[in-house]
């Protein structure tokens, strides 16, 4: 089958809110998410899957929409700081030269090997009921990283060992016996010319 691993679009900043951050999509984030869906039009595609995080969920509805499809919450794909209370771009901690940049390179956070476990469990449950068909999951970066790093033999001691960009899609061949192989990285053709953020490296 093939499995695209979906980034979504740029979110809006939020800071110490009560409870999860949870942010949505802004004004260049749902631009992004319908440049998305008109790119891959020409696709057919037989189930979309989203983190239950807004921000995903927000990407999604459009590709689902052009696809006449339902959207199907796949849980073990939300981001690893699903539960914290604030949220702010990576791009933007980059930009800042945040601490909170600076301890994401060192790879100081605790210790992620539960996360991953459960993206790739995640992610192989989905495979494994489609065989021979094309599934989308709208997730996040650290998700991809997660998922990507297991396909290469990759070990990640930071958040991930590349940085995808907004609304990047990334295309897996994988089949339930296990074989896996990448067809392509950071597809962001849909950006191109938009005037929209793409990314960390612009």
């Amino acid at each position: 089958m093939e499995l695209l691993l979906i980034r979504h679009g740029l979110p809006v900043r939020k800071e110490s809110v009560d409870g999860p951050a949870d942010p949505e999509l802004d004004e260049q984030g749902r631009a992004q998410a319908v440049l998305l869906a008109d790119y891959l039009a020409s696709e057919s595609f037989n189930a979309i899957y989203s983190s239950p995080l807004r921000r995903a969920l927000e990407t999604a509805a459009p590709l689902a929409d052009a696809q006449g499809l339902e959207v199907s919450i796949a849980d073990g794909v939300a981001e690893f700081d699903r539960h914290a209370n604030s949220y702010v771009p990576v791009e933007e901690l980059r930009a800042n030269n945040d601490p909170r940049w600076k301890e994401m390179l060192s790879g100081s956070r605790e210790d992620s090997t539960e996360f991953r476990a459960l993206v790739i469990e995640t992610v192989t449950s989905i495979v494994s009921r489609h065989k021979g068909e094309k599934v989308a999951v709208v997730c996040h970066a650290g998700v991809i990283g997660a998922y990507l790093a297991d396909v290469l033999g990759v070990t990640m001691t930071g958040p991930s060992f590349f940085a995808p960009n907004y609304t990047s899609i990334h295309r897996v061949m994988a089949s339930r016996s296990g074989n896996r192989s990448i067809h392509t990285l950071n597809e962001t053709a849909h950006l191109r010319g938009a005037g929209l953020r793409i990314g960390l490296y612009e």
